[in-house]
């Protein structure tokens, strides 16, 4: 039903891995949610043994699905934007990952432009007959690059809080 074109044989850009739960905890996309986008080949990791294991292309990819998903977007919408990103997402990853650049995605879920310049951005929003949608694909590479911090006591869940409190 969600099911896109598998990658051409390009390798994987760069060395670092993420696992499910990595990318989970990084997207905010739960596990058996990754677990349904490998079998329905929408996001598809490389196994070793029971695990998936997630390129950083692949972790990009999650993380626009996600901010897709919590704008609102149909599956059927974000597949039409999903081609797009495969699609030129190995060409960018580079760039976005080592700072040289930005990279935005615009899309009103029928049309999908990946860009860096910001007069075009600006065009292409106001060419737009309906509502475009922006996801700064360069914001979702570099949280995978931050050096993680440890939450302040006002960020722990409330769980924990209790669970102290007892």
């Amino acid at each position: 039903m969600f099911k896109t074109k598998g990658r051409a044989s390009a390798a994987p850009t760069g060395g670092k891995t993420f696992s499910s739960a990595d990318v989970s905890r990084l997207s905010g996309v739960s596990l058996r949610q990754l677990q349904w986008w490998d079998e329905q080949k929408v996001v598809s990791p490389r196994h070793e043994g029971h695990k998936r294991v997630y390129h950083m292309e692949e972790v990009v990819e999650v993380s626009v699905i996600a901010e897709l998903r919590r704008k609102g977007f149909s599956l059927q919408k974000i597949r039409r934007v999903l081609r797009v990103v495969q699609r030129e997402m190995g060409k960018h990853i580079e760039q976005v990952m080592s700072g040289d650049g930005e990279l935005n995605l615009l899309t009103d879920g029928k049309t999908v432009h990946l860009e860096s310049d910001r007069d075009r951005i600006v065009e292409h929003l106001k060419a737009a007959k309906q509502a475009m949608f922006l996801v700064a694909v360069t914001d979702q590479a570099k949280r995978l690059t931050a050096t993680p911090r440890k939450p302040v006591k006002s960020e722990a869940p409330a769980a924990v809080k209790k669970s102290k409190a007892m």
